[in-house]
């Protein structure tokens, strides 16, 4: 699956229609996120099952603002809604490899089962 863009129209309906994101936030004059885009659009190929998208922070300010992005590149995962994933910096591709597949080994029942118990 191609990498997509994000936007502020685009953004929630995106997490909410998918079980499994991944998000970049970059910007165009980032160096360290150009030099990750190849990583990030190389690895997507490999994992169809995840929606990988990016979000240009200097376009979506309003996006980078909601999710308190102070430094970028940022990745972010979103599993069943919920966030499982944050961190600034780009990953190495193996890197960014183990980091999906433990993210997709990730048993969002008890992660569910553990958010409910902490709001309780």
């Amino acid at each position: 699956m191609a990498v997509i863009e994000l936007t502020t129209a685009t953004f929630e309906a995106t997490v909410q229609k998918h079980d499994f994101v991944m998000v970049d936030f970059w910007a165009p004059w980032c160096g360290p996120c150009r030099s990750f885009a190849p990583v990030y659009e190389k690895v997507s190929a490999d994992f169809d099952d995840i929606v990988f998208a990016k979000v240009n922070t200097e376009e979506h300010q309003d996006i980078a603002a909601h999710f308190q992005i102070r430094s970028i590149p940022t990745l972010m995962i979103f599993r069943d809604q919920i966030i499982i994933f944050s961190q600034a910096g780009a990953l190495p591709e193996g890197g960014l490899r183990e980091l999906l597949t433990k993210a997709k080994e990730l048993d969002m029942d008890e992660v569910k089962k553990s958010i409910a118990q902490q709001s309780a």
